[in-house]
C-alpha cells in the first residue's frame, strides 16, 4: 500500500491540486477515501487556498471503488466495513464546499471515480476518456450519489441507459451531453482545470452543484413515464437481476422528493443490495476472471511471451472460419487450409460473412473490416506453413485424421511453431501419439461461434512446455478472449463438466416428463439463454452423436443412453441445420415448439422403458432444475478432484463464458456452494439409480467443507496440470 496515497500541492495561484495515487487505476480503496477526506478538510480550512482541483496520477482519474472491499463484506456479512462516502465526503465535503472544485479527468472515470467527478462543480476532460457507472454489472447500484447526479447532468433517459447497461461513454460524447464542461489536450488538462477553478472562485464562470439541478429532468409526469418504460424493459431483459429495479426506484425517489432525499435512499439501499446473492455471484465472477491469468509454473517462472503474427488454420468449417475471423479482426495474418477448392471457397465466404456481420452491427468500421479481410489467405497445401507461428487444427472429431494432420504439420512448420488443436473432447495424448515434439502440442479449444464466444480453453498436457502455454494465453488476450488453462482429459474442463447437462433432460422425458419445452423453460428461467433441447438443435445432431461416443468410451459408468436423438434423425430432423428438430426454425421468426415431436418422445420412452411402475413421474420445476444441474455439479467435483483446473473459480469462469451459465449465480461451483454440498449430495443419493455421488462430493458434504475449498495435498498428486 506504500504507493497508495492522496497528495495535495498548493500553487502560487491559490489552487490546491489534490491527486489520487493508487496504481494501476487509482482505485478508491479505504485508505484513499480517508486521504481524500483529510485533504479536502485541509484545503477547505486553509486561507491560502482559493480553489481546488481533483485529479488522478499516471494519466487515470479513477477506476472506482476498490472491489476487494466487497469481498470482505461478502465474507463477513458485515456491511459496516463500507465507508460512508456519499453523504460525508461527496455531498458535504465536495459538493457543498465553500470553495469551487474542478475534476481534471483523464483516461478513465468509472463507478465511484465518475461519482466523485460529478460531485465537483465542473469537469474538464482529456480526449478519449472513459466515463461510466458499471456498478449494476457487480450486482449493486452506484453508491456515491451517481443515481442522482447523472440524470441531472445528462438527462434521465441517457442516465438510465448508462447505468442499466453498465457501458461507458467517451468524453467526446460526455461533452455533448453536458457531463463534461470542456475537452482539452492531456498536456493542458491541469493548467486549464486550475484556471477554470479560479474563474469560478472569481465568479467569471458558473459554479454549479449537480444535485441541485433540475433543468434536464423534465416534468414529473414525463419522468415517471420514462421510468415506467425502463422498468418494463428491465423486467424483460434482466428478469433475475434485482439491482435494475432497485436502481430505478432510487432514481425515482430523487426525482419525486429531491436529490438529497435520493442520496440518502441510495446509501441505505446500497448497503442492503451489496449483501444479495446476485452481488456475491457477480463480484465472484469478476475477481475469478482476473485470477485466471495466474498459472503456476507458467506465469510465475520469468518467461516472456513470443509474438504470434501469422497463424495457419486447418479446416474452414463453422469452427475454423470462426477462429479465422477472431484472428484477422485483431490484426493476425491467417492462412486457411482446406482439402479442395469448393470447401475453401465456402470457408472464406463464411469468414467474409462473419466480418461483414460485425461491421453491420457497428462492432467495427467498414475500413477495419476490409483491412481484416485482406489478412486472410486461402490455401490447399502446406507450402505457406513454413513461416507460421501457430497452427490451429479445426477438422471433424476423428482421432485418425487428427493424428495424420499433426504428423504432417510437425514437418511443415518451423521449430518454434505452436501446434494447437481445437478438439472439444478428444484426449490430446491420443492426438499427439505419433508426434516427435509433443512439447509443442496444446489444445486451443474455442466455443461456437468462435469469433463471438469469449472463452478460450488452453489445454495443457503433462508434456507441453510452459512457453507454449504462455504464448497461447497471450494470443487469447490479443484476440479478446479469456484464456483459462485446463488439464488434459476427455472433454477438458467445460465440456467434461457439462456432459451430464444434455443427458438429464433425456432421462427426464424417459421417466415420463411429457413436456420437453417445460424443461427448456425451467432452464431459461434459471438464467441460461437456451434450454438443453434447443441447444442440441443449435449444435446439430451430428456433433451430439460424435461427442456422445467419446463420452461413452471415457465415462461409461455414468452415461444415460437414450434413443431419442437417433429417432429424431431417422425422422429427417437435424435441428436448426435443416429447420426441423425439437423446434421448427423458419427464417425471420423465433423457434416454435413442434407438437409432432411428442410421438417421437413417446416412442423413445417406450424403448427405454424405465418409468417406475410404468407410470410417469411427477416433478416440480425445482426438481427438474436440480435433476439437470446436480449431475453437472457432481462431474464438476470430479474435475476439481482430478486437478483439471488450477482453482475452482477457474471452472466458474469457464462455465459462465463457455456454457453461458448465468454470471449472477457465480458459476457452477459457486452456485453449488450457495445451494449447499449436502443438499446436492442428498438428492443425488435419492436418484442414485442414475447418478452416483462422487467421493469428492460425499466427503465435502459429510464434513461441511465448501466444494470450492482447495483440494487436499493427496488430491493434488493426480493433477492433470
Amino acid at each position: 500500500m506504500s504507493q497508495s496515497k492522496v497528495t495535495m500541492e498548493v500553487g502560487n495561484d491559490g489552487v490546491a491540486v489534490i491527486t489520487i495515487s493508487n496504481p494501476p487505476v487509482n482505485a478508491l480503496a479505504i485508505p484513499i477515501i480517508d486521504g481524500l477526506k483529510e485533504k479536502f478538510a485541509e484545503a477547505t480550512r486553509r486561507d491560502d487556498v482559493k480553489a481546488i482541483v481533483l485529479t488522478g496520477k499516471g494519466g487515470r482519474f479513477s477506476g472506482g471503488f476498490d472491489i476487494n472491499v466487497f469481498t470482505k463484506v461478502h465474507g463477513t456479512g458485515d456491511v459496516s466495513i463500507m465507508p460512508d462516502v456519499s453523504v460525508d465526503l461527496v455531498t458535504n465535503a465536495v459538493e457543498d464546499c465553500k470553495k469551487p472544485i474542478v475534476a481534471a479527468v483523464e483516461g478513465l472515470a468509472l463507478g465511484g471515480g465518475l461519482e466523485f467527478a460529478m460531485g465537483c462543480h465542473a469537469r474538464i476532460a482529456a480526449p478519449r476518456t472513459q466515463l461510466g457507472l458499471p456498478e449494476l454489472s457487480l450486482g449493486v447500484i452506484p453508491g456515491f450519489g451517481g443515481t442522482q447526479r447523472l440524470p441531472r447532468l445528462v438527462g434521465l433517459s441517457k442516465a438510465i441507459e448508462m447505468m442499466l447497461s453498465s457501458k461507458p461513454i467517451m468524453s467526446e460524447e460526455g461533452k455533448k451531453l453536458g457531463l463534461i464542461d470542456a475537452l482539452v489536450p492531456s498536456k493542458e488538462l491541469l493548467k486549464v482545470s486550475c484556471a477554470w477553478a479560479l474563474d469560478m472562485a472569481e465568479r467569471r464562470k458558473p459554479w454549479l452543484r449537480s444535485l441541485h439541478r433540475t433543468d434536464k429532468i423534465g416534468s414529473l409526469s414525463e419522468a415517471r413515464e420514462v421510468l415506467r418504460m425502463a422498468r418494463l424493459q428491465a423486467k424483460k431483459t434482466a428478469p433475475n437481476l434485482p439491482q435494475h429495479q432497485v436502481c430505478l426506484d432510487v432514481i425515482e425517489e430523487g426525482i419525486v422528493h429531491g436529490g438529497y432525499s435520493g442520496v440518502l435512499k441510495e446509501a441505505k439501499v446500497f448497503k442492503e443490495i451489496v449483501l444479495s446473492d446476485t452481488s456475491r455471484g457477480l463480484v465472484h465472477v469478476f475477481l475469478a476472471q482476473r485470477a485466471t491469468s495466474k498459472v503456476p509454473n507458467v506465469t510465475d517462472v520469468g518467461l516472456k511471451p513470443r509474438q504470434v503474427k501469422k497463424v495457419a488454420i486447418i479446416g474452414g468449417g463453422l469452427m475454423g472460419s470462426g477462429i479465422a475471423t477472431a484472428l484477422i479482426v485483431n490484426n493476425i495474418f491467417v492462412v486457411l487450409k482446406e482439402v479442395n477448392s469448393e470447401y475453401l471457397l465456402k470457408g472464406i465466404k463464411t469468414v467474409e460473412a462473419n466480418v461483414r456481420g460485425l461491421a453491420n452491427r457497428g462492432k467495427m468500421t467498414k475500413d477495419k473490416a476490409e483491412k481484416a479481410l485482406s489478412m486472410l489467405k486461402g490455401v490447399l497445401d502446406y507450402s505457406e506453413f513454413k513461416d507460421v507461428d501457430m497452427v490451429i487444427e479445426a477438422v471433424v472429431e476423428n482421432v485418425a485424421l487428427k493424428q495424420k494432420i499433426f504428423s504432417e504439420i510437425e514437418k511443415a512448420c518451423p521449430p518454434h511453431c505452436i501446434l494447437a488443436t481445437n478438439t472439444s473432447t478428444i484426449d490430446l495424448n491420443l492426438i499427439g501419439e505419433k508426434m516427435n515434439s509433443q512439447d509443442r502440442l496444446v489444445g486451443a479449444h474455442f466455443f461456437s461461434p468462435a469469433h463471438l464466444m469469449p472463452l478460450l480453453e488452453t489445454v495443457r498436457t503433462q508434456k507441453a512446455s510452459p512457453q507454449i502455454i504462455l504464448d497461447l494465453m497471450t494470443v487469447g488476450k490479443v484476440i479478446k478472449k479469456v484464456p483459462v488453462v485446463v488439464g488434459n482429459c476427455t472433454g477438458f474442463a467445460v465440456n467434461r463438466t457439462f456432459f451430464p447437462y444434455t443427458q438429464g433432460p433425456h432421462l427426464l422425458v424417459s421417466l415420463g416428463v411429457d413436456d420437453a419445452y417445460r424443461i427448456d423453460r425451467v432452464i431459461c428461467n434459471f438464467g441460461f439463454p437456451l434450454g438443453p433441447f434447443q441447444l442440441q438443435d443449435l449444435a446439430g445432431y451430428g456433433v451430439a452423436f460424435a461427442v456422445g461416443q467419446e463420452y461413452a468410451k471415457a465415462f461409461s459408468d455414468r452415461i444415460f443412453k437414450s434413443p431419442l436423438l437417433e429417432l429424431l434423425a431417422k425422422d429427417g430432423r437435424n435441428g436448426k441445420n435443416n429447420g426441423k428438430g425439437y423446434y421448427i426454425y423458419e427464417k425471420g421468426s423465433k423457434p416454435k415448439p413442434d407438437p409432432s415431436v411428442l410421438s417421437i418422445i413417446e416412442e423413445s420412452r417406450r424403448l427405454t422403458n424405465i418409468m417406475p411402475g410404468g407410470k410417469p413421474i411427477s416433478v416440480t420445476d425445482r426438481e427438474v432444475l436440480e435433476m439437470i444441474l446436480f449431475p453437472v455439479v457432481n462431474e464438476a467435483c470430479r474435475v476439481l478432484d482430478e486437478g483439471v483446473v488450477v482453482r475452482a473459480s477457474d471452472l466458474d469462469v469457464a462455465s459462465v463464458l463457455g456454457m453461458s451459465f448465468p454470471s449472477y449465480r457465480g458459476g457452477i461451483v459457486f452456485w453449488a456452494d450457495m445451494v449447499g454440498a449436502n443438499h446436492v449430495y442428498r438428492n443425488l443419493k435419492k436418484w442414485s439409480g442414475n447418478y452416483k455421488p462422487s467421493k469428492f462430493l460425499e466427503e465435502r458434504a459429510m464434513k461441511g467443507i465448501p466444494l470450492s475449498a482447495p483440494a487436499t495435498s493427496s488430491a493434488s498428486t493426480k493433477s492433470r496440470l
